[in-house]
């Protein structure tokens, strides 16, 4: 497993591949790597983890720890260049109303935004972020 964070999306998910073009923007070193939860390396992660079989939405893995629902969202923003580091702010709120939020979004994503046919498929510049 890569020392380098791992966030694993749902690759079907219109919210969910936009805020992974997002981070990519904003993360102008290439810290983080990607990968759907629908790709081999997604499933093989939850296959070993059944923890995290009920989770579809944002998971964020380094060395052997792994963040979900908001504490992800939020791990993520901290290591993010410029105005979007910001949105780390948000810690100092309780992990319970933070997680309510978290899930109230995830949860009705697919209806307010939509779903893709198929994964997104990253071009030759990011590719090597990316696990199949």
């Amino acid at each position: 497993m890569s020392e380098r964070p791992i966030i694993l999306f749902d690759g079907e998910c219109i919210l969910c591949n936009g805020a992974v073009k997002f981070i990519i923007k904003h993360d102008k070193k290439g810290y983080f790597h990607f990968a759907a939860l629908q790709s081999t390396f997604g499933e093989k992660l939850r296959k070993d983890h059944p923890e995290l079989s009920s989770i579809d939405s944002i998971i964020v893995v380094q060395n052997g720890s792994i963040k979900i629902e908001s504490s992800a969202a939020l791990s993520i923003a901290k290591r993010l260049d410029g105005w979007p580091k910001f949105f780390y702010a948000f810690i100092i709120i309780p992990p319970t109303i933070r997680d309510y939020l978290y899930r109230l979004i995830a949860r009705n994503r697919l209806r307010f935004f939509g779903k893709n046919e198929s994964c997104m498929i990253p071009s030759k510049e990011i590719r090597d972020r990316f696990y199949l």
